[in-house]
């Protein structure tokens, strides 16, 4: 009670009490203008306007951090002073718990990492403002477990867990945010962009797990026999798989089938490439239905593209006539009215008319004509081109045939 009574303890309680009130007073005041000036405009989506909303989810903490900044001031003058400053580094341990609190309530997502900051990082705060927390962390360092030449201890696993949380939810979004930006980028083509999407990907979580290890404590050469190990057993027992990751970079660099194009395969896979991914490429039939195929079909297989980046395709449609017809004019008729469609295209050759031979009963034709695009199923574009080879024959009086049939009876009586 004496202790409690003296200047040195009033002073210190009346520096938190003034440093809390300061911190409201500024808060209040500064709140408004930073959030003015963080906050951009709605229609906002390049990388800036995204980190600057980003930046916008730390403003809780402005109170209780501007609190701990002026209690350290405090702290220093009283130390200066009185020589001690128990209380008001008590105030500075409680006011670091009460950010820890504003980030769990109202900065981490929901999920794994809102778990791990309410049972992880505020008991550990908790403990900082209690002053015990150096006793359990020697506690925890003295408690490891080895592994060969790897060293685990318990608080290197929380540490782990806690920087590892953290880490890969830095990456995750990162991750979002440079794929993004490279899709945005129209200069690029799209097997450009699928390429560096996957580089950045492998980079980020590449590093974030190089520096797991590094705070953990592991020493990294172990992780590089680890390494060459998993590399044996991807060479004997994941040949398939690392064969198909290795064809899917030479896919992503060469840039010959990319993400839009309609592809046939040998096997007879046919479909529009919707997604790339590092083992295979998922096509899309005209009926709806998704074929993953794996992307070494892709390299040892011959691989048709219909697409190549919206280059023209040739069509045809067959047809046939009577044999009572003037056949010298049905060219120029059908190919009249096929070139009247608009999406016929006159170049690289406008609608050609072939006689391609002479049937049983008919006289058979087929007419090839250019579009820009895949014909759906032949049923986009071929389904037009034969109501108009249908409406041109009917003006023009040419008869379709059917089959005939001439029946001989032979020594039939007499009637």
């Amino acid at each position: 009670m004496g202790w409690l009574s003296s200047p040195a303890a009033l002073s210190q309680f009346a520096l938190l009490i003034l440093a809390y009130i300061a911190a409201r007073l500024l808060a209040r005041r500064f709140t408004p203008a930073i959030e003015r000036s963080l906050t951009p405009k709605l229609e906002s989506t390049h990388i800036i306007a995204r980190l600057r909303r980003f930046a916008l989810q730390f403003l809780p903490l402005l109170l209780p951090l501007l609190a701990y900044s002026l209690t350290a001031v405090g702290e220093g003058l009283t130390r200066a002073t009185f020589g001690s400053g128990e209380v008001i580094a008590f105030g500075k341990r409680v006011f670091l718990l009460l950010a820890a609190l504003e980030v769990v309530r109202r900065i981490l997502p929901p999920g794994l990492l809102k778990l791990m900051g309410r049972y992880i990082l505020l008991p550990v705060m908790a403990l900082n403002a209690l002053g015990v927390l150096d006793e359990v962390t020697a506690y925890l360092d003295a408690a490891q477990v080895n592994l060969g030449e790897i060293r685990f201890t318990a608080l290197g696993l929380i540490r782990g867990a806690i920087a590892g949380a953290l880490l890969f939810w830095l990456g995750a979004w990162s991750n979002r945010q440079s794929s993004g930006y490279i899709k945005s980028q129209p200069d690029l083509r799209p097997a450009t962009r699928e390429l560096a999407i996957k580089a950045s990907e492998i980079a980020i979580f590449g590093a974030a797990f190089l520096l797991l290890m590094s705070i953990m404590g592991i020493d990294l050469t172990a992780v590089a026999v680890l390494g060459g190990a998993l590399g044996v057993g991807i060479g004997l027992g994941l040949q398939q798989i690392a064969a198909n990751f290795v064809s899917g970079i030479i896919l992503l660099l060469e840039g010959q089938t990319t993400v839009g194009d309609y592809v046939e395969l040998d096997g007879g896979e046919a479909g529009t490439i919707v997604k790339m991914t590092a083992r295979a490429c998922i096509l899309e039939t005209f009926d709806g239905k998704w074929i993953v195929v794996p992307n070494e079909h892709f390299i040892t297989t011959r691989v048709v593209n219909y697409s190549d980046q919206g280059s023209a395709n040739r069509y045809e449609a067959l047809f046939s006539v009577t044999y009572h017809t003037d056949i010298n004019i049905v060219p120029d008729i059908i190919e009249r009215a096929v070139s009247k469609l608009p999406f016929v295209l006159k170049a690289p050759d406008g609608p050609d008319c072939e006689l391609r031979g002479f049937g049983e009963s008919s006289v058979d034709f087929a007419v090839e004509y250019w579009v820009a695009g895949i014909d759906d199923g032949k049923n986009k574009y071929g389904s037009p081109v034969l109501f108009a080879i249908w409406n041109a024959l009917k003006e023009a009086g040419i008869q379709m045939p059917y089959p005939h049939r001439v029946v001989e009876l032979r020594n039939a009586p007499a009637a």
